[in-house]
């Protein structure tokens, strides 16, 4: 008998998430041979939720596993806030060799340690960027803006040092936020500044690059515990190869979204490295802040595999 594993995301048809869970589910059942099938809850938000429920229904049961932002969660297991270190990672190539590392392995053990998941594998959330309705090019054209942000105390700490009014709102809600005016700026990757079209009313996008995100692929804790050996490897393997292909989604994704919202009109403004250093500058008080809550030998683990890769 086959058993069903149910795994939820939020995003539509053509994201490089639905994508990447399209391609969990055919691998759960090739790695298992078929002992084991995945059911994918593609949105959600279709289904009148919000997407951060996500994280309630897979903790609870509703749900075996899903995918989603790691910063939703660095409340309650700090140690993810090394990755809300903005404009500190600079490509993504390091940033998935400190995933793909000893850090990584850290991380896992903290999120079980905290709570109900268990973490098998991180996709990339995407380089994040500004986009609003006027056009921001310095540091100067930040201030009294509304700011969309991530539910997440750090980010919006780092917004209010770059002159904006940080307010967070749920994905759900975002496209009717942008479209009414409720904010004049949001920040998020191409992809979903694109696929949300919040391009049709926030015509200017800053190419920031401040942060990449980090997605969790979380699976309920008891529910790991309950699969035989076979069917636990089999899924560890599925997610090894879900991650593979997700990131290389995204990868393509930016280059696609970023000619597409040319093609519309849409104006995308590249940060010179001048200018990215007074950004830096003026969060690095607040960046400092969230980095003074690791402990010691975390901070220098994030260091160390950072310059190493």
């Amino acid at each position: 008998m086959t058993l069903e594993l149910k795994f939820g995301g939020y995003q539509g048809d053509r994201s490089v998430h639905t994508r990447g869970g399209r391609v969990l589910a055919e691998a759960v059942a090739e790695e298992t041979g078929g002992a084991v099938s995945l059911a994918f809850d593609e949105n959600i938000v279709a289904r009148g939720h919000k997407a951060a429920d996500l994280l309630s229904m897979t903790e609870g049961g509703e749900l075996d596993g899903c995918y989603f932002s790691s910063s939703y969660l660095a409340k309650r297991i700090p140690e993810l806030g090394l990755f809300d270190q903005h404009f500190v990672v600079p490509d993504r190539r390091r940033a998935y060799a400190l995933l793909d590392g000893a850090l990584g392995d850290r991380l896992r053990r903290e999120v079980a340690a905290a709570t109900g998941y268990e973490v098998l594998g991180y996709w990339d959330n995407g380089l994040r960027h500004i986009s609003s309705a006027v056009s921001v090019k310095t540091l100067d054209d930040c201030k009294g803006l509304k700011i969309r942000t991530l539910a997440n105390e750090d980010h919006q700490r780092v917004f209010r040092a770059l002159g904006f009014d940080p307010m967070a709102i749920d994905v759900r809600d975002l496209p009717d936020a942008v479209k009414s005016g409720r904010v004049d700026a949001q920040e998020n990757p191409l992809t979903n500044i694109l696929n949300f079209e919040l391009y049709q009313t926030h015509r200017h996008i800053l190419l920031t690059r401040h942060l990449l995100g980090v997605a969790l692929v979380l699976f309920n804790a008891e529910r790991m515990k309950s699969l035989n050996p076979n069917a636990g490897d089999g899924l560890q393997r599925a997610v090894d190869r879900s991650v593979d292909a997700q990131r290389r989604f995204a990868e393509e994704d930016d280059a696609i979204c970023s000619a597409e919202l040319r093609r519309q009109g849409v104006e995308l403004i590249e940060l010179d490295n001048a200018t990215r250093e007074i950004f830096a500058k003026a969060t690095r008080a607040e960046v400092d802040v969230t980095r003074r809550r690791f402990a010691p030998e975390l901070r220098e683990l994030f260091d160390t595999e950072l310059r190493a890769a």
